[in-house]
């Protein structure tokens, strides 16, 4: 059976195509769920490898260099080859290893991370607008969508960087890198449909053998300049910094940047791997593989100061250079992996707090949480990729629009993080001295990025403006449309008592009306009987709730309410790793809760089928806007297929709402 993703919350009543609501939880007041004890699983460790620093480690190709050219020299300098060492190695071991790795992938969200998950720890989405949790939403929610600009940047760059190579050792084939580029992205993104797990057996050990090669080509330099070891003191990095004046200390900053970037997507893929495999293959192979490649290249620099045009390749020698090269390409595309799994786990976070309309996401592994495939996100973000690699070419013109996005989202993580450690009642002192630390350190590294916009900084944050726009219009469309059925629905009573008063005709057989709310006639329950005057002999209204857990089980999974005798109330829960299908929870509704079981025997679907129509009135959002949301509503999954109800039993009633 084919796997789909958990249900939306906050969804309006009689929620149209594909649209759920869960149930709500207080996530805010409790720590992060803590990991299930048990042995660790090497095949975790291995795929994070593959998965989580793909992009986090290739960056020794680029970062290093970069660095060390930002202090305009023809050649190395000492000074600036120690200082740029030290200062990487010590925003590895400060952003990425203290703020990522020891302490935000303790903010999960039932093993989930990523800024999304953040909101829900900190209960935005019911935020009012224009209040301050209505800015602290819609700043959570710019967050959010810089990963999907990130998430078209990096494989771009990545594979093109790579790909680039045979203009060295082939310049004949300059004119086919552009198309060899595209080639391979979108291998990358066809791949994707096998799943995270999948993926992760084939570059994980891909990956083990770059980061082991990493350190053996580190280890051999170092032995040639063991005087590189000095970069270990962090007053190096500040000595150069403060001497060599504020415009190369700021383009060293930004080109230092570089070799952290890939760290955020250790909290975007908690939920694909969790904590303890993501925090192992880090700290016992990950780092310390990129430090002794970075002190390695440094100690190149140091004996040969002419090497600065490729001080990695010089690390090997002349018969690997070949055999490297293949590595790093493969290792490259790898990379690429990391932001598109990120991007996967947010968009799902996304459509469980209400944020996005429900699309399809596939389960690729039952016996892993968080193991998913979103096919829409996935080819619009291949969109958005080769859209870059036509747009800019080369990789030196995509460079300018590198990283702005990442440090801008490790500044809202920072701030969100201090917000939720707050409301878990941690001393406001700590929190302010600890993440205040990390926010000045995430603004310094933001502006020095900042000056990249006008080189191609532009891409990225226009493409995170449009999914920001498309998020809060979802949120503020679908409140419009809540307010709407409040007012058009009807309550039980009233409803029971017009049933009296003016019997309808009793169709054979058995009818399930599919409803959001809890309480209450569904609309399209009384719209059928307005038109029809007529209901089944027999009438069950149905709410499906997702819970925050990976799985409800079966004898709990439904509550049973009688209405009238001919008429019963189901709720059905969910767990976020299940199927929604109607048909098994009923039947768990009869076995377990005492529903008649001729209450399912041949049953029909009922479901709403509402139309969005925008109306100029000003009382709703703007007109662009609100053709927006329509659209959206119009193409989400419909709902029987969503719920697993064959089409054979499944009747539409349509209604019309104007916002």
């Amino acid at each position: 059976m084919r796997q789909r993703g958990p249900g939306r919350p906050d969804v309006p009543a009689e929620a149209p195509v594909g649209q759920l609501v869960t149930a709500d939880e207080d996530t805010a007041s409790k720590p992060a769920a803590q990991e299930p004890a048990g042995r660790l699983k090497p095949a975790l460790v291995l795929g994070a490898l593959g998965v989580v620093y793909g992009d986090i480690g290739t960056s020794p190709l680029y970062a290093f260099k970069e660095a060390v050219r930002a202090a305009g020299h023809g050649q190395a300098e000492p000074a600036a080859v120690v200082g740029a060492v030290s200062l990487i190695l010590w925003a590895l071991l400060v952003v990425v290893s203290l703020k990522y790795a020891v302490l935000i992938l303790r903010a999960d969200n039932h093993g989930e991370g990523g800024i999304v998950a953040m909101l829900a720890l900190l209960g935005a989405r019911h935020a009012e607008p224009r209040s301050r949790a209505g800015l602290l939403l819609v700043v959570g929610l710019v967050g959010a969508a810089l990963l999907y600009g990130d998430g078209a940047i990096t494989p771009a760059i990545s594979v093109l960087s790579a790909v680039e190579g045979l203009k060295v050792e082939a310049p004949g084939l300059a004119r086919a890198v552009v198309p060899i580029t595209l080639v391979i992205l979108v291998g990358l993104f066809v791949i994707q449909s096998k799943g995270a797990a999948f993926i992760g057996r084939i570059f994980g050990p891909v990956m083990l053998v770059w980061f082991a090669v990493l350190a053996l080509l580190g280890i051999g330099g170092i032995l040639h300049a063991p005087q590189i070891l000095a970069a270990l003191n962090p007053l190096k990095a500040v000595e150069f910094l403060t001497h060599a004046g504020w415009h190369v200390s700021f383009a060293m900053i930004g080109a230092a940047f570089l070799a952290v970037t890939g760290g955020e997507a250790m909290y975007a893929d908690l939920g694909h791997f969790g904590a303890r495999p993501i925090r192992l293959a880090w700290f016992g192979l990950v780092l310390p593989a990129l430090v002794i490649n970075y002190f390695g290249q440094g100690a190149v620099l140091l004996a040969e100061p002419d090497a600065i045009e490729n001080p990695f390749y010089h690390l090997a020698p002349d018969w690997a250079h070949y055999p490297l090269i293949g590595l790093a390409t493969l290792a490259t595309v790898i990379a690429s992996q990391a932001i598109i799994s990120g991007v996967f786990s947010l968009t799902q976070q996304a459509i469980q707090l209400g944020f996005l309309p429900f699309i399809r996401i596939v389960h690729t592994a039952r016996d892993a949480q968080g193991q998913i495939y979103v096919p829409a996100v996935n080819w619009l973000l291949a969109a958005a990729t080769l859209s870059a690699v036509l747009i800019f070419e080369t990789s030196d013109a995509l460079a300018g629009a590198y990283g702005i996005a990442v440090s801008l989202l490790m500044a809202i993580t920072t701030l969100l993080a201090a917000l939720i450690a707050r409301r878990w009642g941690f001393n406001p002192l700590l929190v302010f001295a600890v993440n205040g630390v990390f926010l000045l350190i995430d603004l310094v590294f933001l502006a020095a990025n900042s000056v990249k916009v006008f080189e191609g900084g532009w891409y990225p944050l226009v493409l995170t403006a449009i999914v920001a726009v498309t998020m809060l219009t979802w949120l503020q469309g679908t409140r419009l449309i809540e307010a709407h059925r409040v007012g058009a629905r009807q309550d039980e009573g009233a409803f029971l008592a017009a049933l009296q008063a003016q019997p309808p005709i009793r169709l054979p057989g058995a009818g399930a009306f599919l409803s959001a709310a809890t309480k209450g006639i569904p609309l399209h329950m009384t719209r059928f009987l307005e038109r029809s005057h007529a209901l089944p002999a027999r009438c069950t209204i149905v709410t499906a709730l997702y819970e925050e857990m990976p799985v409800v089980p079966a004898s709990e999974r439904a509550e049973v309410t009688r209405i009238a005798p001919d008429l019963y109330r189901v709720t059905l829960r969910y767990g976020f790793m299940e199927d929604a299908s109607i048909p098994d929870g009923l039947a768990c509704a009869v076995a377990h809760r005492g529903l008649p079981a001729d209450f399912v025997e041949d049953v029909t679907v009922f479901v709403g089928h509402e139309t969005v129509i925008p109306k100029r009135d000003h009382r709703g959002m703007a007109a662009w806007r609100e053709t927006l949301f329509a659209f959206m509503m119009r193409n989400g999954e419909r709902t029987g297929a969503f719920f697993c109800v064959p089409a054979r039993q499944v009747v539409e009633v349509g209604t019309e709402i104007e916002i």
